[in-house]
């Protein structure tokens, strides 16, 4: 009997994949469990139509991210800190501030998990920030820090 597998299972393959396995294991374990289907002509089609939409989803969402990695590489954004006596900034500059900054002085909306920092900015002056945008994509935002 030949499945189509909706999920990994060990020691088979993993989700996606069509194999052909004997009768009673396809019936009662992988069928049973929700691990497979039957891998009939109508299901194998519609697997395929639901792969070629996925495929299509990803192909926009990488161009999308590509244009927000040329955009990032181009932008400054200008974050104002307090100072001390000696002047040093109070603190760092967080992940949500620079985030925020973005919004608030250029319009995109970035979620603060793909500010990838090496390490705190604590000083002032210009720093290079790195985003992680996802697909293997990367931005460099360059940040100015300004004391008030």
């Amino acid at each position: 009997m030949k499945v189509l597998l909706t999920k990994d299972v060990k020691d088979l393959g993993k989700a996606g994949e069509v194999h052909e396995v004997k009768d009673g294991y396809g019936k009662n374990f992988l069928i049973g469990k929700g691990l497979a289907l039957h891998a009939t002509q109508e299901i194998l089609a519609r697997h395929a139509a639901q792969e070629k939409k996925r495929k299509a989803e990803e192909a926009q969402e990488i161009a999308e991210l590509k244009e927000l990695a040329l955009k990032l590489d181009k932008l400054e954004i200008i974050i104002k800190k307090k100072l001390g006596q000696n002047k040093h900034l109070f603190g760092a500059v967080t992940k949500d501030e620079i985030a925020h900054a973005l919004l608030e002085q250029h319009k995109i909306e970035i979620d603060k998990k793909h500010i990838v920092s090496k390490e705190n900015i604590k000083t002032v002056g210009e720093h290079d920030i790195d985003f992680k945008l996802g697909h293997g994509l990367h931005a460099t935002l360059h940040v100015d820090v300004i004391g008030e």
